[in-house]
């Protein structure tokens, strides 16, 4: 989907998840307890990664789904769940974008994202759609750092999915990325 993203002078890239990825995402969601509990009220199981495949927002194209990992000294320390062109055609909507504890709060998910809106740029893309749960205050930081104009908060709702028990409230947010350079 989206190019290799080298981030940090290289000591981080940015690379599709593979089938082989597995064991490594479900190490990086139990080491992301905090996140799965904050926003679905349970732990992660084995097959929240399964369902990463299949969980599209309503009338998204299967072939626009990104499934991102990124990894440091080839160890999967972050994930991004992202689906191009939707809501809109020059739109990107970001599901997920976890980090492990361990990377938390040293610049990564910046400098990450800051990659990924680059190329988000350089495809024509002029918007990044989000949300995080209403509960989640690490997220709203994040996504207020990076820019994002912060709605407000609405049920939790997906249509392919079961919701957890403890969902909140989502709190939608939204970036409008720079012209791409001519």
């Amino acid at each position: 989907m989206l190019r290799e993203l080298e981030v940090a002078d290289g000591q981080f890239r940015v690379r599709d998840l593979e089938p082989v990825d597995e064991n490594a995402v479900l190490a990086l969601f139990d080491a992301a307890e905090d996140w799965f509990t904050a926003t679905t009220g349970l732990p992660a199981a084995p097959g929240d990664i399964q369902s990463l495949y299949y969980a599209l927002p309503e009338g998204a194209a299967f072939e626009d789904k990104a499934l991102l990992v990124i990894e440091a000294d080839r160890h999967i320390v972050g994930l991004i769940d992202a689906v191009l062109h939707h809501p809109t055609v020059s739109t990107c909507s970001l599901g997920m974008f976890l980090v492990h504890p361990a990377h938390r709060r040293c610049g990564l998910g910046r400098q990450v994202a800051s990659a990924l809106f680059g190329e988000l740029t350089a495809r024509g893309h002029t918007e990044v759609v989000a949300s995080v749960a209403e509960g989640w205050r690490p997220g709203r930081a994040f996504l207020a750092a990076l820019g994002f104009t912060l709605g407000t908060p609405g049920p939790a709702t997906n249509t392919n999915r079961n919701l957890g028990p403890g969902e909140r409230p989502i709190i939608p947010a939204r970036l409008r990325l720079p012209a791409a350079p001519r």
